[in-house]
């Protein structure tokens, strides 16, 4: 396996926002994540997309952070938000997700940010079974999704 820093829109990067959203829409019954994002938002040093591929060279997992600062939706200063975290469901259960995650975590501390933080939901018992055993621990609400039931946001410091 290998993970490379990649530009939100590259292709490999669209097929697999594409893939996630599918599965968003079906756990979710929606259409998926209708967080505005741009690709300008995960440019180092303010944010940082990263695909893992396999030996064959397939694109097989991705993660993501981008800046956040305080603002209307409930982030804090020095804030990092975790994006678009996915692994295949053929590629599941090789340990990329917490790879990933530590590679973020480690990129977004070296820019200054000062805590990671995420927001996923009630559907995704995985992730979130993924982010409270690597440290994260519940938080007020923030972001795109705070006032939905279904909302889950955590928070790990990064310093």
């Amino acid at each position: 396996m290998r993970m490379e820093p990649t530009p939100y829109d590259h292709p490999d990067a669209v097929k697999l926002q594409d893939a996630v959203q599918a599965e968003y829409a079906v756990r979710y019954e929606s259409e998926g994540d209708a967080t505005p994002l741009d690709p300008a938002m995960f440019v180092p040093p303010h944010g940082l997309y990263l695909l893992a591929y396999d030996d064959a060279g397939r694109p097989v997992a991705s993660g993501a952070w981008r800046r956040q600062d305080e603002n209307e939706e409930g982030y804090a200063d020095g804030d990092a938000e975790l994006k678009r975290m996915y692994v295949v469901p053929e590629a599941r259960g090789l340990g990329l997700a917490r790879r990933l995650l530590a590679l973020l975590e480690d990129d977004a501390r070296a820019a200054g940010r000062t805590r990671m933080v995420l927001e996923t939901g009630t559907a995704q018992p995985e992730a979130i079974a993924l982010y409270t055993s690597s440290g994260y621990e519940p938080c007020v609400k923030f972001g795109y999704y705070r006032h939905y039931e279904t909302s889950r946001c955590y928070a790990k410091p990064l310093v």
